[in-house]
């Protein structure tokens, strides 16, 4: 072949590929791979979905686990090459009963123990824990309080090699006097604590009722952040155009940060079919 034809046929093949159509970035995002490890919260989905049926949706959609889940749904998540991606909280480990006070610590952190135990034998990366509560107690005092019961636990977690989250909540909508609920009171718990396997879930949805300025504080959080959960703002809704953050944007920004973790889908879908909120939750963080 002359260099005259393979200069022809080169430029063919440019004009070609400019014609060609694009493909949707979620099936972008299954042939080619993306930089965010995504995940879905089980109980935004039950209401549609038991826990099989979901793990297939997830696997089509090209999720990569489900969150939230209990240490006797490990087996169902992980038949389905998905990962649990962390687990739930179980009593008296909740919301408001955490470690901002020490007569809860022996109790909260024997269930804690037994979650973490759990998760290590399933090659489970991530379980949850609460500050708890004020109810009148100030934030100072309380993180005093969460630092204890934290040191007290980090050994066992480094040796199990399983990450410990803390949530950081707002108190403004969802719950109410929850003390960890601002990024700089968590993150300054984290410096203290000093372990790489105790880490905040920074909570984007409840961050941005609570304080807004999303990706500065993302990036300030980063080196103590082990999860993140998503969901619009107003009304925990959709992550789409239809609420005030830019998703893509903050996928984006965390993706460049180097993250190798999860984020995870927490939000309650009021469109039609309800999975195709999740479709399109899953395109708008493919980065």
């Amino acid at each position: 072949m002359t260099r005259r034809k393979l200069i022809r046929n080169a430029a063919s093949l440019s004009l070609a590929a400019l014609a060609a159509p694009r493909l949707p970035q979620a099936l972008a995002m299954q042939v080619g791979g993306g930089r965010l490890k995504q995940s879905v919260s089980l109980w935004t989905y039950q209401k549609w979905f038991d826990l099989d049926a979901l793990c297939k949706e997830a696997v089509r959609i090209g999720l990569k686990g489900i969150d939230l889940v209990t240490p006797d749904q490990y087996a169902t998540v992980k038949k389905y090459g998905l990962v649990p991606s962390m687990t739930s909280g179980t009593a008296p480990n909740t919301i408001p009963v955490g470690l901002n006070r020490l007569e809860n610590h022996d109790a909260v952190l024997e269930s804690l123990k037994r979650d973490i135990t759990l998760a290590a034998a399933a090659g489970v990366p991530n379980v949850i824990i609460f500050s708890g509560n004020r109810k009148g107690m100030p934030d100072g005092e309380g993180l005093r309080n969460c630092l204890t019961g934290l040191n007290r636990i980090k050994a066992y977690a480094e040796e199990k090699k399983v990450v410990v989250n803390l949530e950081l909540l707002n108190s403004k909508v969802n719950h109410k006097d929850y003390m960890a609920d601002h990024t700089a009171w968590g993150v300054d718990l984290m410096k203290q604590v000093n372990s790489p396997q105790i880490k905040l879930l920074y909570d984007i949805y409840h961050m941005q009722i609570m304080e807004g300025d999303l990706i500065r504080n993302i990036k300030e959080a980063y080196p103590f952040t082990g999860h993140y959960h998503t969901g619009g703002n107003p009304g925990r809704n959709e992550i789409d155009e239809s609420q005030e953050v830019n998703w893509h944007a903050v996928a984006k920004a965390i993706a460049d940060l180097g993250y190798q973790g999860f984020i995870a889908h927490e939000f309650i879908p009021v469109q039609t079919p309800p999975i195709k909120s999740l479709e399109r939750a899953f395109e708008i963080c493919t980065v």
